[in-house]
């Protein structure tokens, strides 16, 4: 019987912590919380007066981004860093260098715009078109690629009297070659003439 008394001894609400606290010892509790306790103003929680300063720097005192330095509620960093910093690195969607995402927009802008040869249709595809040149292609070379990238500025051909190609015309430099050719060859011949007229008279005298 008296246990079953015990058991159910009335409890009273502390005042200070707000806990419910056996009548019997509410008076020493009361005492022992309002001198050591304090209620947190920001999560409500009973912090020992001692601590209470930690508490608020390690739970709810406003952090910096460690990429950015932007200060915000330490709540919400985790989804800042993920989500939000412009300081975060990303990947380029076209050659997947990494990079922070204040910088992607620009990059892509300029890496978008690369070509890559396609190896079905043989066609030059720009990176930002690729997905969909890839739904569409057909899988067809496309012939006049070649001859568009090789000749830029085409000249128009030269035909003869009779339509036919003309002869290629000897290099400028191999015509010079031939003309000082000539020119030496006409010297010689001159010398060696004038030196057999020379010698002549000369016979002529001597008999």
């Amino acid at each position: 019987m008296p246990m079953a008394m015990a058991s159910e001894e009335s409890t009273s609400v502390c005042t200070h912590c707000d806990r419910a606290i056996p009548s019997s010892n509410l008076d020493l509790h009361m005492v022992h919380c309002s001198r050591n306790l304090e209620k947190c103003k920001i999560c409500g929680d009973m912090v020992p007066k001692r601590h209470s300063e930690e508490h608020y720097s390690n739970t709810h005192a406003p952090v910096s981004c460690s990429l950015c330095s932007e200060t915000m509620e330490r709540d919400i960093l985790a989804v800042h860093k993920g989500e939000n910093c412009p300081q975060r690195i990303v990947t380029c969607e076209f050659c997947e260098f990494p990079l922070p995402a204040a910088d992607l927009a620009e990059h892509q802008e300029v890496c978008g715009n690369r070509t890559e040869l396609c190896p079905l249709c043989r066609r030059y595809i720009r990176l930002r078109e690729r997905y969909n040149h890839e739904l569409r292609c057909t899988g067809v070379p496309d012939s006049t690629v070649g001859s568009s990238r090789r000749d830029v500025n085409p000249r128009p051909t030269e035909r003869g009297p009779r339509g036919g190609v003309p002869p290629r015309r000897p290099p400028q430099g191999h015509s010079r070659k031939r003309l000082f050719f000539t020119i030496a060859i006409t010297g010689i011949a001159v010398l060696l003439g004038s030196f057999l007229f020379q010698k002549r008279p000369e016979a002529n005298q001597v008999q």
